[in-house]
């Protein structure tokens, strides 16, 4: 069986494209590569933005998503100059695992769901061959939702992605007395920023590093945080790491060639200064299926109307790299930092 569309990833973007491809009557296979074990590693905040696609799309978020605390502000801390403030955000506290899984479940029976690592992809004869254990799949086009390692885009489509290294630990929390989601700033360590949450007991402490030497500064950074909070972390229960894409130029951002399609992540669709991803894999996904649905016999055709689409989300994005070069710069931080603006007067 030759299959219309081979959907490689089993996240965010790759379930929203497939339960919204699948109403067109379109033949799809979709490869879920994760497991209770492999797992992305991830903050698990939906932001207002994608929270706005699922009202949109009609979706509601079982409790069992949801995490404890729900958290109303986010505490930006800069280790070096000393500052702290506190800004409005309105975040939903999820579990990342949960709320892929619960995404799955919402993708139509019609669509073959397989599941296991995508070891191989190549192009024969004007179709794609697509690998999944000992299993060798066909396809006519093919989507890369497989996040910032892409092998889809690796493969086919080229152009080179900055990456950071994104490293988190988990912390045993039990009664701790002030939950809270933090920011937190250190040149020293990451030209990027890290953040601590908690989720049901747990304190995550994590953040990007450049690649090279990533696991040292991240050991680095949490010292330097100790020190600042006045209390040691602990012993972690986990510890958890993989590649976060780091655009740095409007041309990082690749939407596809010759039939072959990239959303979320694999495009380069993420912010560059907060490093929120959800809302952007849902915006590329719904893009392209409604590219599908308009021009669905014209792969030229679908992908001009793809990258037309989501014009608006790759300048939005590639703002998102102008302010992280603002916030992550030492001096200016601390001049919008000290003045107080947008942030909450804590009582």
């Amino acid at each position: 069986m030759t299959y219309d569309i081979a959907i490689i990833g089993a996240g965010p973007a790759g379930c929203l494209f497939a339960r919204q491809i699948a109403r067109t009557g379109k033949k799809i296979l979709l490869v879920d590569g994760q497991n209770n074990k492999n797992r992305k590693p991830c903050g698990g905040l939906l932001a207002p933005d994608a929270q706005k696609i699922f009202a949109e799309l009609d979706l509601t978020l079982p409790g069992s998503v949801l995490v404890s605390p729900q958290i109303f502000s986010v505490k930006v801390t800069d280790l070096e100059s000393g500052f702290v403030a506190h800004y409005q955000r309105h975040y939903l506290n999820m579990d990342r695992y949960a709320f892929d899984r619960y995404l799955l479940s919402q993708v139509p029976e019609t669509v073959n769901i397989v599941e296991g690592r995508c070891s191989g992809i190549k192009r024969e004869n004007g179709l794609f061959s697509v690998t999944v254990g000992e299993t060798v799949y066909t396809a006519v086009y093919l989507v890369g939702a497989d996040g910032a390692g892409s092998m889809v885009r690796k493969t086919f489509i080229g152009g080179k992605m900055p990456h950071f290294t994104a490293i988190q630990q988990f912390f045993n929390a039990e009664g701790d007395e002030n939950p809270y989601y933090s920011c937190i700033f250190d040149s020293k360590t990451s030209p990027s920023c890290s953040w601590t949450m908690f989720k049901n007991g747990s304190l995550i402490y994590g953040g990007c590093f450049p690649t090279e030497g990533s696991r040292e500064a991240f050991e680095r950074q949490k010292k330097r945080f100790e020190k600042f909070i006045g209390r040691e972390l602990g012993e972690p229960t986990r510890t958890e790491a993989c590649l976060v894409c780091n655009p740095k130029r409007f041309r990082d951002f690749k939407t596809g060639a010759d039939n072959v399609f990239l959303i979320g992540e694999a495009a380069g669709f993420i912010s560059s200064s907060s490093f929120e991803g959800f809302s952007s894999a849902f915006s590329s996904a719904l893009s392209l299926a409604d590219a599908f649905s308009r021009y669905g016999d014209s792969s030229k055709a679908v992908l001009r109307s793809y990258k037309r689409l989501t014009l608006r989300l790759r300048l939005k994005l590639w703002l998102k790299i102008l302010k992280r070069k603002v916030i992550c710069s030492p001096f200016l931080r601390r001049i919008i930092m000290k003045s107080g603006v947008s942030a909450i007067k804590m009582r």
